[in-house]
């Protein structure tokens, strides 16, 4: 079990932050997680950590938003995010710990841009096999290697401006299928060791909280604050990243 109390200080708000994001309440600030863990200790470690907390937060989120989501957009998104994962389960494994770093740096400031600046659409857009089909791959990309798999779904069922309580459904429905399919590649590689496991046993507990907490606040505080906030700090995280690991594949490469 890891015992090093700064990893404590980052994992702790990061696993809250993602069960609150799972329960409604901030959507796509739970990139900021792993990020956040990867201060402390590796991208590829955090992203094993994790994944059992996520298996518990999903189970939350499912009886919270029980027979609320969308089947068309389900139907289209999980076919391209088993693709993803293929896709990642693959690739992740020739990245380096700092071009990790690097690619959720980056993934962190665009995510914080594309809030920040992107422009309002007027008209909600419907279902589409195409779109759907590449977000969701994308996200089943991403999600592999960092859980960061809700900005690349967000993409796609935002601009539809579903009904919140049928978004976070279909959100809950699609991620714990995708988080369930991802056990099987981290088991292949050796993800879950006996430090990893036993560490996300001790934070097992705050999954529930966090989701449960997400979703009263989503009718209590201001979420425009809180975006604000973690937003803010989601940037900084971001910038982080990508100077460590741009100083560590500068070391490594040149």
């Amino acid at each position: 079990m890891i015992i090093d109390p700064f990893f404590y200080l980052c994992a702790v708000p990061a696993i809250l932050i993602f069960g609150m994001a799972k329960g409604g309440f901030g959507g796509g600030i739970a990139v900021v997680s792993v990020p956040l863990m990867s201060l402390a200790i590796s991208p590829i470690q955090a992203a094993a950590i994790l994944l059992p907390i996520l298996l518990v937060m999903d189970a939350v989120a499912l009886w919270s938003f029980r027979g609320q989501w969308d089947r068309p957009n389900i139907k289209i998104l999980l076919p391209g995010a088993v693709i993803g994962i293929v896709l990642g389960s693959i690739g992740f494994r020739y990245l380096s710990e700092d071009m990790i770093r690097i690619l959720i740096g980056v993934i962190a400031v665009l995510f914080c841009l594309n809030y920040w600046f992107k422009p309002s659409s007027a008209k909600a857009q419907g279902v589409s096999i195409i779109r759907g089909g590449f977000w969701g791959a994308v996200a089943g990309f991403t999600s592999f290697g960092i859980h960061a798999g809700g900005p690349p779904v967000n993409m796609y069922l935002l601009p539809q401006r579903l009904e919140k309580s049928l978004l976070m459904g279909t959100m809950a429905i699609f991620f714990a299928v995708v988080n369930v399919i991802k056990l099987i590649p981290y088991s292949l590689q050796g993800s879950f060791d006996h430090t990893n496991l036993l560490t996300a046993a001790v934070l097992m507990p705050l999954a529930p909280v966090g989701v449960r907490l997400g979703f009263y606040l989503l009718h209590k505080v201001s979420e425009k604050t809180i975006y604000r906030i973690c937003y803010f700090f989601l940037f900084i995280v971001g910038i982080k990243l990508l100077f460590d690991g741009g100083q560590g594949a500068w070391s490594t490469y040149f």
